[in-house]
């Protein structure tokens, strides 16, 4: 697609074409500089379409006519060799940026179909539900792609609660997109429909041990399959928050500076394992006050390596970072771990952050962390999401 800037520039590949042809023109018989007119379509080719390109190749070619009926005539044998030359290699340049434009286009068009699959399948959760305001990031392996295998979903319950899911399919890219839909089209049906978190997380397990291999992709990929995840059911007033770890890495909780690792007591195995009953479901509460701030994340972000091998210390950072709002906290974690990587991640990556605001206080028993969760941090020493 030609650009208005590119228009501009223009200006450069004429201006080389009548320097080119005053300077051969002025020079002696012997010595020809015709054929580095084909600089000209060459350099519009770098910042300009096909059409442009055409038509300063065409300038070049008179040019280099011109120049030939000025030095002895069109009709000798080397000036004839010299345009058609000019002409060949012209076409090439307007050929090579035709065949550029063109995968640009696709490219577009990619991107565009990858974001309106990542609006439909992951639903950006919304800035405020309940007494809840969430941000999110969301960071693809893949290039050219706005979406992988790691998924997230907020959705309410009919019980005044807000039930949360973020989880990992094996794998990474395009590919597991549909491993992806299994769990968040499961989630969703589920999140309002069960009472209990034990519930809706059987019966996320029974989708994806029903439907994951007609998603699958086994062919490229014939190991095993399944989706690490963290399903979490936070009410709306201050009772503790229930938490099933399905082979998922922790949450981390700040609560008055302090960041705490929410270790799970009765962690179950990844979804689509297939190998526990329902009945072995069993939560874990944990306390969540107003003003504390739930970090929810996949392994993206904590395997993301440094280019000395090291692995992304999250808990530790997060303990460092100002954390006025999720929306602050993010943008520093985001402009932190791509310092820490240098580049993109090499995996997909998801951060899910939630915070509780104020509610009606009511009067609940008080759940304690479990002591082999509890990770104090030392203090030490953030890109507003959309969604």
């Amino acid at each position: 697609m030609e650009q208005s800037s590119g228009r501009g520039l223009v200006a450069i590949p004429l201006a080389l074409i009548v320097v080119i042809t005053v300077v051969d023109i002025r020079s002696p018989a012997d010595v020809h500089l015709g054929p580095l007119l084909v600089i000209a379509p060459a350099l519009t080719a770098s910042f300009s379409g096909p059409r442009l390109t055409a038509a300063v190749g065409a300038l070049a070619v008179a040019a280099q006519a011109f120049i030939a009926v000025l030095h002895g005539g069109l009709t000798t044998t080397n000036h004839i060799s010299q345009i058609i030359a000019l002409f060949v290699l012209s076409s090439l340049v307007v050929f090579v940026c035709y065949v550029q434009e063109r995968r640009a286009r696709e490219l577009s068009r990619a991107r565009s179909v990858a974001e309106t699959a990542q609006r439909v399948l992951l639903r950006p959760p919304p800035r405020r539900i309940g007494p809840l305001r969430v941000a999110w990031l969301y960071l693809a392996a893949e290039d050219e792609t706005q979406i992988g295998g790691d998924l997230f979903a907020v959705a309410r319950s009919e019980d005044a609660s807000t039930r949360v899911i973020i989880g990992d399919v094996r794998g990474k890219g395009l590919a597991s997109i549909g491993e992806a839909s299994v769990v968040l089209g499961a989630f969703r049906e589920g999140a309002h429909r069960y009472a209990t978190l034990p519930e809706l997380t059987a019966a996320l397990e029974v989708s994806v041990c029903r439907d994951l291999e007609d998603v699958a992709d086994t062919r490229n990929d014939p190991g095993e399959h399944f989706i690490t995840a963290l399903v979490l059911d936070i009410p709306d007033d201050d009772s503790p928050i229930e938490l099933i770890n399905c082979g998922h890495p922790p949450p981390l909780l700040l609560h008055d500076g302090k960041v705490t690792v929410l270790q799970a007591r009765h962690p179950i195995p990844p979804l689509g394992m297939c190998a526990l009953p329902a009945s072995s479901h069993r939560p874990d509460p944990f306390t969540f006050e107003c003003g504390d701030i739930l970090l929810l994340y996949t392994d993206g972000v904590i395997e993301a390596r440094s280019p000395a091998g090291a692995f992304y210390p999250l808990a530790d950072r997060v303990a460092s970072f100002p954390t006025s709002s999720p929306d602050t906290l993010l943008h520093h974690i985001h402009d932190d771990l791509l310092a820490h990587v240098g580049d993109q991640p090499a995996d997909d990556a998801a951060l899910l952050i939630i915070e509780r605001t104020a509610s009606h206080h009511l009067h609940r028993p008080h759940f304690t962390r479990p002591a082999d969760g509890h990770h104090r941090l030392s203090k030490g020493p953030a890109l507003p999401t959309e969604g």
